[in-house]
């Protein structure tokens, strides 16, 4: 069993930048693939950026490329998420996720909610114009 807790969540304005964590514990031997998701009010959740931790192989949504920077700490068990230049629309609930098992197609399943059988709680990141 692996816990996700996330970090570093809060309001910004638009243009600025923030940084959230992930910190994972427990059996974390067992996992492959972690990400991050998002979810805002009255939209479907949606993958944000993704990493196989012991292979440094990233995945982006279109909309956050050359924005955000998913980056991972092997020896703390971290997975973090730089967002620069936010824009209002970023504005959601992130929720770290994280999976036991190796994809067949990564680069079309990445991003892939089902992908995913571990969830953190979720932080909210709050982007004002």
């Amino acid at each position: 069993q692996v816990q996700l807790v996330e970090s570093g969540g809060g309001s910004v304005q638009a243009g600025g930048s923030l940084r959230i964590s992930c910190a994972a514990s427990g059996n974390t031997g067992s996992l492959t693939l972690m990400g991050w998701f998002r979810q805002a009010p009255g939209k479907e959740r949606e993958g944000v950026a993704s990493v196989y931790p012991r292979m440094d192989t990233t995945y982006y949504r279109e909309s956050v490329k050359g924005r955000f920077t998913i980056s991972r700490d092997n020896a703390k068990n971290t997975v973090d998420l730089q967002m620069t230049n936010l824009q209002s629309e970023d504005t959601a609930m992130y929720y770290c996720a994280a999976s036991t098992h190796w994809l067949v197609n990564p680069d079309k399943d990445a991003l892939v909610d089902a992908s995913y059988n571990m969830w953190g709680q979720g932080i909210q990141v709050t982007v004002s114009s």
